[in-house]
Order: C-alpha cells, then structure tokens, then sequence
C-alpha cells in the first residue's frame, strides 16, 4: 500500500512540472552562452566552479583543495582533515562535527567504495590529486537521499571543458618506498568530448597499537586486569582509473557515459602479545601471535547520462543510469604461542560482494519571480553477500573449519524515493522548501541459521532552508533537515565475527534505523577578502545507533550495535578566512561540541554530557611569484562516546611550492612534522575498563611535480576564500 501512495506521488511530481515545461518544438532554446568556469550538476544542484573559493548557497559550503598542497601528494583522508566542520581519525574514519554517521559521495553520486567493511582504509589509500571541491552539507535538501544523520561530503572531481587537448602529469615519492603519481587528459573536438585518470598510489607504513583491560569479577568483585600490544606493517598500492565520453547530439541534447575502477590491496604483517592476570594479580595466561592478513577492496562503475535543455537557463531534465560492483575481502592467517596451552594455528576471513543499480531522473525548471522548482525519482536496488570463515588447528596443514566463526548472511535493499524542492525569494529573503517520500523494503537471510527476515517502511523527509540579506556583506541563514542513520547490512548480521582471540564483533537482528532531526542558525559577513561566518546547531536523534562492547568471559569482548533510545548534540562552529598582508592569507576554524547521551542502557545511572572543542588553521604565504609556502594544522580535543571517551588529535603539515613556469611546478609536502598523531579510545563503565591506544606513523616527506600539456597552465596557489552568496 505504501508502495503505491510513493508511486501515486511521483506520479502527481513529475508530470505536474512537466506540463509547466515548452519543448523545444514550441519554443526553440536559444543556444546556451559559454559559461567562464565549468558547471558541476550534482543531484539536481549546480554549483559554479571557482578553482580559489569557499561558497556557500542556501543549502551548503563548497572548499577548494585544488591549491591544498597536502592534497596533491597525500590521500582523500589528507585532503579531509583540512575541511571545516570534518574530522579523520587514525583509523580513517570520518566525522562531520562529532558525528560519524556520515554519506560519502563523488560527483553527486553515492559509491560503494566508501560503505561498509574496508571504506575507511579506501579513503586513506585512494589519492586526492583529482579531487578539486568538497562540499560539506550538515543539512542537505531534499533532493538528496537522507542517509548519514551528519550529513553528506561530496567530493567534486576535476574537469575541464577547454577545446583541443589538455592533460597533467603527476609524480610524488615519499620514504620507506613510498610513491603515487598519475596522469589526466581531454580531447574535446566539435560535439564530442573525451576524458580519462589514471593514478596509483603505494604505501609502506607501520602501525602500533596498546591495550590495558580490566574486567569486574562480580563475585569477588576484583577488576581483573590484562594487557595487550601489537605492531603491524602494512604495504600495498591503490589504484584508480576513469574513463568518459560527452557527446552534445545537438544544441538540447548531451549524452555521456563513464566507466569507473578503484581499488585497493595491501599485505599486513604483525605481532601480539598477551598478558592476563588473576585475582591476585598474578601473571597466569600469555601468548605471542603473529598474523599475516590480505586486504583487497575493487570497485567498478558503469553510468551513462542524458541531458535535455528546454527552453531558458537551467531549464532541464536529466536522467542517470548506473551499475556497480563492489567486492571486499579479508584473510588472514596466524600462529599462537599460547602459555599455558597448545600452540595453535588459525586461519580466518571475511568477504563481501555488492551490487548496486540505480536510476535517477530530475527535473529543474525556473519560474516566474526568480523561483526555482526542481522535481526528481531516485530508484536503487543493492544486493550484498558476506562471507565469514574460521579455522583451527594444530599444523598449518591440519585446520579445521570452525563452525561457530563460519556463516553466510545475504542482504536486500529496494529504495523508491521522489522528492520535490521549490525556492522562492522575497526581497532580501529567500526560503527553499523540499520533501521526500522513500519507500524502503529490506530482506535479510542469514543463511547458515536459516533465519530470514524483511523490514519495509515508508518515510517522509522534509527540508526546509531560509536565508536573509541583511546588507552588502551580511546575511543570515536558518534550516532543518529529516535525516536517517540506515543500519549497515552487517550490523543485522547476530553471528559473531571473530577478530582476534580477544575481540568479536556481532550484529543485531532487530536494529532498527536512527531518526535524526537537524537544526542550523548562522551568520556571515564578508568584505573584500575577508569572510567570517558563526553557525550555532542542533541535532536530535531517536532510537540513536551505538556500539556497545560488552566482556562475554575470560577477558573476551564482544561488540555490537544497539538502539539507546535519544541523544543529543550541538555546538557552535566559527570559520574566519582572509589576508594579513598583500602576500600572506589565512582561513582557520572552531568548533565547540556539546553531546549529551542517555547511557541507563549501558549500565550508568541517568545521561552522560561532554563538551569537545576542535579547531584547525591555514596559512598561506606567497613568497615570490613562484614560491608559495603553506602551513596547516588541527586539534580534535577530548570527545565522549556512550561507554567512554576518545582522546585529542593532532597534526601539523607544512608545505612549498615552487613554480618553474605555466606548464611545471615542484612540490615538498612535510606531513605530521611533530609526530603527535595518535588517539587513545577509553570504555570506563561499572564492569569494564578498556584503553586502546593507536599510533600510526605517518611522518613523512613526499617530493614530487606537476607537468601540464595541451592547452593548460598553472593555477595560482593559495586559499583566497571569496566569493560567499546566499541562495544559490
């Protein structure tokens, strides 16, 4: 029945603004001007591409990291950790002010590349050389899917719409044989237009990592103490290659077609060891294991577009057609030297394939009054398969398959989405209302069990965005957006996913989704180059996902996730940007973050409030004409999770540029000059005392240039964050 409410509504959508359309046939579309910077259509919003500046519009923030020098010879995880209100942890997951619920999207388009298992090592592992925009949306319209209560990051790629041929090539080395490199190119000529990257990057670093442990014995009531440290070296390359064709059939009508692959694999090295006490504190149980582990994650993508301009500028309709395949996998093998105890060999891994097919169709159509209606479908199957396998035994030839870590779990998602957006302003105020309807139905087998399940729900997800010039350089913005934290397929997945002899990992079953509702104030004033902008928020969620780690005996951990009933957070985030001097520029923020978190579930009496305070700093130097010097830097204070707390982060990266005319530049990027990158994730609760600390090393200094060929020539550095509007 829902099914057919969300069809009866897509129904009314699309063709009620159609009509409001003229086809060429009864009003010929004059041909569209050449724009003087490529246009970016992204989930039925264009943003204007300005290679220098930070721009917001009624519903977002655009950051350039074109001249982010970090960003030329590091990772997508480098270039995130320069944005205001995102935060990348060691481990290479991201936040958006506090909260990790966040969608990761490239050109508009969700990828699979950055969900579920392995999606943090793929955004430390994937180069951010073809990256030139981030656009950060705390509070996105309705036109895009509500998923990640945070919000959405969107990375812009680079393109180029410049006749003839036009292309770059790029190489950095870093130490311990590290590298990465990669070359671009286009050919436009008369109607068709040709494009491709290709990149790799490889790295070799070492990892360590601490644990202290203490557990309540409830009969004694002693807290029984262990300790565990590893180090890992992990070595491998990421790849990355894109190819794309435009074709404008004639002066309405464009059609384009691209194929992506990313993909990642690298080998791990390590060793553990254990120690455990008893209640008198005496060592009585001990190992040392090694391990080896191959990770490899493959991502592929087919899409084709057409685009249909009707009559007047953005007037238009466009459809997308995508296929993708991810598959993921992990397997590693070890040996233990148990005391007491046989010695024992182990081998065990996880994998996952997933398929998604999607379908979109939007439609933009300006009316009378500066007004702007936007209309769109949005249909997606996605298909997942995951694999977990355990075995033990005595002789590495001699293991045997253990069933309580072996299983196969098969997940089904069916999204139906339309959604309808209309701006209007009224003077000096503008307001932008949207709304849509999704139609979710899930199925779930756990095939080892034999246990299937289904969940199918239909949701409304309103928008609504306010903004209001109060002068030249001043103006005002409200908003609120329905947003979803979906769990992940692997969250609902009960059995036990084994990760080392001390840690598990388990789904719940009956996870159901978080419900979040999203509020903003903010302020900017702009005046020549200077921007200063103040954005107080809000965030409620209901039924609030959380990880819960709980002792299942002798010291072993088994972490799940569970609905904790509500939780709240907010802040207040500054971002000031602007120049010192003639050839000194700047752009530093701050955000304090308030979280408070209903913990009765988790064995605390009442709530449980902390406040984070996170800043990070750009400056910018521009020596000579061809020399420019960069220094950046961030601090994530002390941030409380539902059992504990994480530690404060730090780094600070410098760079130099040096330009030796308009075809080549040298870079020398000096990352985490002080070594202070680590973080340290505490669970203090009534039975359980956890601190993990984590230390990657990721000093390093990479050298490298930049050649462009063709028609190109070299932007000029520098972070000149201007150009701020409101409304679009």
């Amino acid at each position: 029945m829902r099914f057919k409410l969300l069809l009866a509504a897509t129904a009314m959508i699309l063709p009620a603004s159609l009509a409001m359309a003229q086809t060429p046939a009864q009003a010929p579309a004059p041909k569209p001007a050449k724009p003087a910077e490529a246009a970016t259509a992204v989930e039925g919003v264009t943003v204007t591409s300005d290679a220098t500046a930070m721009r917001t519009s009624i519903d977002r923030r655009s950051y350039s990291v074109a001249n982010d020098l970090s960003a030329r010879t590091g990772s997508i995880s480098d270039a995130l950790r320069n944005i205001p209100s995102v935060e990348v942890d060691v481990q290479g997951n991201v936040s958006l002010r506090g909260d990790p619920n966040v969608t990761i999207m490239i050109d508009g388009k969700p990828s699979g590349m950055f969900n579920g298992d392995g999606k943090a090592d793929a955004l430390q592992q994937l180069p951010a050389d073809q990256i030139d925009r981030v656009e950060v949306m705390t509070n996105p319209s309705a036109a895009f899917r509500p998923d990640g209560s945070a919000g959405v990051i969107n990375l812009i790629t680079k393109k180029t719409s410049k006749p003839g041929t036009t292309g770059s090539i790029r190489a950095n080395i870093g130490p311990d044989g590290r590298y990465n490199g990669g070359i671009s190119g286009s050919r436009r000529a008369g109607k068709l237009t040709l494009s491709g990257d290709a990149g790799y990057r490889y790295d070799n670093q070492q990892f360590s990592q601490t644990i202290d442990r203490a557990v309540l014995d409830t009969a004694s009531q002693t807290f029984v103490e262990s300790r565990q440290t590893a180090t890992f070296k992990n070595k491998g390359g990421g790849l990355n290659l894109r190819g794309g064709l435009d074709y404008d059939v004639d002066k309405q009508n464009r059609l384009s077609t691209e194929i992506r692959y990313r993909g990642f694999s690298f080998d791990t090295e390590g060793v553990e060891t254990y120690e455990g006490e008893n209640l008198a504190g005496v060592v009585d149980r001990a190992f040392r294991r090694a391990t080896t582990a191959d990770m490899s994650r493959e991502n592929v993508a087919v899409s084709g577009d057409w685009r249909r301009q009707l009559k007047g500028a953005e007037h238009e309709l466009t459809a997308h057609v995508e296929y993708e395949v991810t598959d993921f996998s992990r397997d590693s093998r070890a040996f233990a030297d148990n005391t007491p105890g046989v010695d024992e060999y182990e081998a065990y891994g996880f994998g996952s394939d997933q398929t998604r097919a999607n379908f979109k169709l939007d439609y933009t159509k300006p009316l009378p009054g500066d007004s702007k209606l936007k209309a769109g479908v949005d249909l997606e199957a996605v298909r997942n398969d995951y694999d977990n396998y355990g075995a033990r035994g005595l002789t590495p030839d001699g293991l045997i398959v253990d069933p309580n870590r072996t299983n196969r779990f098969l997940y089904d998602q069916d999204v139906y989405a339309a959604y309808l957006t209309y701006e209007k302003p009224f003077g000096d105020f503008t307001v932008q209302g949207g709304l849509r309807l999704e139609q979710v139905e899930i199925k779930t087998d756990q095939v080892t069990a034999n246990l299937k399940g289904a969940n199918d729900y239909f949701r409304a997800y309103p928008s609504l965005h306010m903004g209001y010039k109060l002068s030249e350089a001043q103006t005002l913005s409200a908003n609120y957006s329905h947003r979803v934290q979906r769990p992940q397929p692997q969250d609902l997945n009960p059995y036990p996913v084994y990760q080392d002899p001390r840690n598990y990992f388990a789904g719940n079953p009956n996870l159901e989704p978080q419900e979040t509702h999203s509020y903003e104030l903010g302020y900017q004033y702009r005046k020549g180059p200077a921007s200063y902008l103040a954005t107080a928020y809000f965030r409620q969620s209901s039924k609030a996902v959380t990880s819960v780690t709980r002792d299942i005996g002798g010291g072993v951990l088994l972490t799940t996730r569970e609905n904790l009933g509500e939780s709240r957070n907010g802040g207040l985030e500054l971002v000031a940007n602007g120049r010192l001097t003639p050839k000194i520029t700047y752009n530093v923020s701050a955000n304090a973050f308030w979280n408070e978190i209903e913990a009765q579930a988790l064995g605390f009496t009442g709530t449980r409030s902390g406040t984070t305070v996170s800043g990070r700093a750009n400056v910018n130097w521009q020596v000579t004409p061809k020399d420019f010097v960069q220094v950046n830097a961030f601090t994530s204070g002390k941030q409380l999770t539902p059992q504990g707390s994480r530690s404060a982060m730090q780094m600070v990266n410098l760079g130099y540029r040096r330009k030796m005319n308009d075809k080549l530049s040298f870079v020398v990027t000096a990352q985490d000059v002080l070594d202070t990158f680590k973080n340290d994730t505490v669970i203090d609760t009534p039975l359980l005392r956890d601190r993990t600390e984590r230390r990657p090393k990721v000093r390093a200094v990479f050298i490298g240039f930049t050649y462009l060929f063709g028609g190109g020539k070299q932007r000029e550095p520098g972070f000149d964050f201007g150009g701020a509007q409101v409304g679009g």
